[in-house]
């Protein structure tokens, strides 16, 4: 009797792909427990065929499975019996692979992925040569990073992070004292990395400049240094919300979801980065205060951190211990442990939603900033 259940001894099936030559209905309406392998890529005349290759059987990563095309740009492997957890790449006519480490799915998923095959690299420029405020009353240029994927698959969106002073991000000639946070080179590396621990996702990067109003934009409150003038905070990130955020979102295929949208800064701008995590995480669900001004106002920022409901989703905490300011580093601890009050955890597991970094030797400049980049990154980006 074919219906009769298989002996407790009996082996169990053999996973395999559904036949991607039958009725579109075998493609298109996966049975419970199918594991659903899909690509999204745009037509293009440079190839005939996509094929998927795999860790386990019934994929091999020896020789390719040919995809079903189910639309114009989307191609589709079912996989019936799966029982372990499978590894895949895309491949252009089984020949060239999709870039970066290799798409992870477990049985009975379906995952959509948006690949990219012959870009090695992103680009940046600055979109926006004087992008106007009315909030702050002042314009300044903004900076864009378009990762590899975003000219040669334009099906995909994607995070977005934002990033402070704007003009030491990417290109020498605009950066202070020459020195870039090699923000392209890091992302390019981490994107076309193969291994995860070193990988990164594709983000779009927008980096706003700091203008002549910088100490007064980045700061929360007045402070109590006369020789400083703050308390434009709260308009600063009005600007960024109100006035910046819906433009980019406008122009640019993003996700702009807050919890895919990152925030990060250095001194001043690391201040108005964890502030910006205590009043409007919604917007920013992802915080990166790096070498934080954490000094402000006789440490205002860690009690504004502490009463506030606002909880990013992750948050990253770093300093150097060197040089004559020694880079805040006793008063940035105090602002990592405000965190873990909160109950962040950094123990060093795959689920820690805090990051605290003190990097030996380092100190309270773009050199080192550049440095840490990649780790910050690797951790505030995980899961997008």
């Amino acid at each position: 009797c074919t219906d009769a259940p298989l002996e407790p001894s009996a082996p169990a099936p053999a996973a395999q792909v559904v036949d991607p030559t039958a009725a579109p209905s075998s493609e298109l309406v996966p049975l419970p427990g199918d594991t659903v392998l899909r690509v999204h890529y745009p037509k293009d005349p440079g190839f005939n065929q996509l094929a998927v290759r795999g860790s386990v059987a019934p994929l091999s990563w020896m020789r390719g499975q040919a995809m079903k095309r189910v639309d114009a740009t989307t191609y589709q492997v079912t996989i019936r019996g799966l029982t372990t957890a499978l590894e895949w790449k895309p491949l252009l006519d089984d020949t060239t692979w999709s870039r970066g480490t290799n798409y992870r799915v477990l049985p009975g998923q379906t995952t959509d992925v948006y690949p990219h095959f012959r870009t090695g690299a992103g680009r940046y420029e600055r979109r926006y040569p004087s992008f106007s405020s009315a909030i702050l009353g002042n314009s300044r240029g903004v900076w864009v990073y378009y990762p590899p994927s975003y000219s040669e698959n334009p099906l995909r969106r994607y995070p977005v992070v934002y990033m402070h002073d704007g003009q030491n991000l990417f290109d020498p000639r605009y950066a202070f004292g020459g020195n870039t946070w090699k923000v392209a080179e890091t992302l390019d590396r981490g994107i076309d990395a193969l291994d995860p621990s070193a990988a990164l996702p594709e983000v779009l990067v927008v980096g706003p400049e700091n203008t002549a109003d910088r100490i007064y934009e980045y700061t929360p409150t007045v402070g109590d240094d006369p020789d400083y003038t703050g308390g434009g905070g709260d308009k600063y990130l009005r600007f960024l919300i109100e006035e910046l955020k819906p433009v980019i979102d406008r122009d640019l295929r993003t996700v702009p979801d807050g919890a895919a949208t990152t925030l990060i800064g250095s001194s001043l701008g690391g201040l108005i980065s964890a502030y910006a995590g205590a009043r409007r995480a919604d917007v920013f669900g992802r915080i990166g205060a790096v070498s934080p001004s954490t000094w402000w106002d006789s440490l205002y920022i860690i009690g504004a951190v502490k009463a506030s409901p606002q909880r990013p989703g992750r948050v990253y905490v770093d300093s150097g211990d060197s040089g004559a300011s020694k880079d805040d580093v006793d008063n940035t601890r105090k602002l990592a442990q405000a965190y873990r009050d909160l109950g962040y955890h950094d123990l060093g597991h795959e689920e820690d939603n805090l990051l605290y970094v003190v990097q030996a030797g380092g100190q309270h400049n773009e050199v080192y900033w550049a440095q840490r980049l990649p780790a910050a990154l690797h951790f505030l980006l995980q899961g997008l």
